[in-house]
């Protein structure tokens, strides 16, 4: 007899779904787990054997071999106990196999035979959602799972609770989703003064999704108004929260099932590594870049960041998605963010105050700007300088607006692209290429003469030449323009840098 269960393996954000068949044949007792399965996985057998000896049961005397099919698809992670565990259950005859083939099972199990939670439990709930199956996974995640909808989710505290439902002794009541997290209050643009050309700056990168760097003397507020942005961009749609969930559920940062409408705000040290930032690892899991989907990537320090490490990010920028490849598989993870960047304008940040500068300037600054590369640099559709601020900055009264009114505006201008892109799949003006941006954001003929003129003079590439429409068009849709002009034009250019620091 061969019993057989469901289960999944995950590839970025893709749930393939993989059998576990057990089988008992006479011959030395062993157990085998054959399938290309990882190191988790090949030891999930001493797991199983003691989680089934808690409950008071014994191996028969067989040989057991589990085979995970298909078995050329990489096993990876410990969510494959529990299923194995089944199915060795099912083929002793402990529980009915017909009953589990409705089921996708996912868990860990603990030598005591509770059942522990495991990354990706939410993708599986959307996989045996759209195969017309239940999910059978762990208590701590029966809020998580709830949220795939229409899914029938059996959330079991130990693998004695879950036989014991499958019976229909002690039936395990269905779990309710998650609560919905509310938004952290931040710092707000009120606490900002001064600054207000990169306040400007920050309102068109939140309205149109555009990317931004700003360079400055320390203490200008750069870090500040960085951290302001979480409060001035709209909150997540449902699609969108389910999409940025799903990116956590995999990385196994989704707690209590809870669920948050703020779009993710990452802020990774310049130590970072490269696969801390777009992803990887031994189980290649999702990085900085895709942790921050529909949010804010905020890098801090740019140059000090490792220029590897930097140029990884090009990709990602520019696509959208960021791809992991292994020897035996690629894993790709969305990473559709907004780049905000700060950096001082050389090592000691006084490039522009002769009376604090070093005595290396202004070669230290060509030196420690050089550490970004060209394109990427390319790719940030807003460059700003930031001033310091001076003491009688620091003593004027609070600014009239704050993030409150700024916000407003974003959401009205994000609608507006909402509305204007619902039959091309793009959210914002920052995702706008080809015909799609020809359409849209063309200039009238003032407002191409100058963008020609200014492609020319500055040697603007093409991607630099698009990247200046985007920002023209976002620029037109805060003034409720409905075509873009000359003047949007001009401000947009004025954000542009004309070539690479150097």
């Amino acid at each position: 007899m061969i019993a057989t269960v469901s289960t999944v393996a995950y590839l970025g954000l893709e749930a393939r779904a993989v059998e576990v068949q057990c089988q008992m044949v006479a011959g030395l007792p062993n157990l085998i787990v054959v399938g290309l399965a990882d190191k988790a996985v090949s030891e999930s057998k001493e797991r199983v054997r003691n989680a089934i000896a808690a409950i008071g049961l014994a191996l028969p005397p067989k040989r057991i071999t589990v085979n995970l099919s298909p078995a050329d698809l990489p096993k990876e992670g410990s969510h494959y106990d529990l299923p194995i565990a089944l199915a060795v259950l099912g083929a002793m005859g402990v529980v009915d196999s017909e009953a589990l083939s409705h089921y996708v099972v996912v868990g860990e199990l603990g030598l005591d035979g509770r059942i522990a939670p495991s990354p990706g439990v939410l993708l599986a709930a959307l996989h045996a959602g759209g195969l017309d199956m239940g999910l059978i996974c762990p208590a701590a995640q029966g809020a998580e799972a709830a949220w795939a909808g229409n899914v029938e989710v059996v959330a079991a505290p130990s693998l004695l609770g879950l036989i014991n439902h499958m019976k229909g002794q002690g039936v395990l009541r269905p779990p309710e989703p998650g609560s919905v997290e509310e938004r952290a209050s931040g710092p707000d643009l009120r606490q900002v003064k001064g600054q207000e050309s990169a306040k400007r700056a920050l309102e068109l990168a939140a309205a149109g999704g555009h990317n931004l760097l700003m360079s400055g003397p320390p203490g200008a507020g750069k870090s500040l108004m960085a951290a302001c942005m979480p409060g001035i961009l709209p909150d997540l749609t449902p699609a969108e929260a389910l999409e940025v969930s799903m990116v956590a559920s995999v990385a196994g940062t989704l707690e209590g099932g809870r669920m948050t409408r703020a779009r993710p705000f990452r802020a990774p040290h310049h130590s970072a590594s490269m696969a801390a930032l777009v992803g990887g690892g031994l189980k290649a899991k999702p990085g900085e870049v895709s942790l921050a989907h529909l949010g804010v990537l905020f890098l801090d320090e740019l140059p000090e960041f490792q220029r590897a490490v930097l140029d990884s990010l090009r990709q990602p920028l520019e696509t959208g998605t960021v791809t992991i490849a292994r020897a035996n598989s690629h894993v790709t993870f969305p990473a559709r963010v907004q780049l905000v960047a700060a950096m001082n304008p050389c090592r000691c940040g006084h490039l522009a105050d002769a009376a604090l500068a070093c005595s290396r300037a202004p070669r230290c600054a060509a030196d420690y700007q050089g550490r970004l590369s060209g394109p990427l640099l390319d790719r940030i559709d807003l460059h700003v300088d930031v001033a310091a601020v001076s003491a009688a900055d620091l003593s004027l009264p609070p600014p009239a607006e704050g993030s409150t009114e700024v916000a407003a505006r974003v959401a009205r201008a994000r609608a507006v692209q909402t509305a204007r892109f619902a039959s091309h799949g793009i959210r914002t003006n920052a995702e706008a290429d080809g015909e799609v941006l020809e359409a849209v954001a063309t200039p009238d003929e003032p407002g191409q003469r100058l963008l020609e003129q200014a492609a020319a003079a500055m040697r603007l590439s093409a991607r630099g030449y698009t990247r200046v429409l985007r920002v023209a068009r976002t620029i037109a849709d805060l003034a409720g323009a409905t075509g873009v002009t000359r003047h949007h034009i001009a401000e947009a250019l004025a954000y542009r840098r004309a070539a690479p620091m150097r």
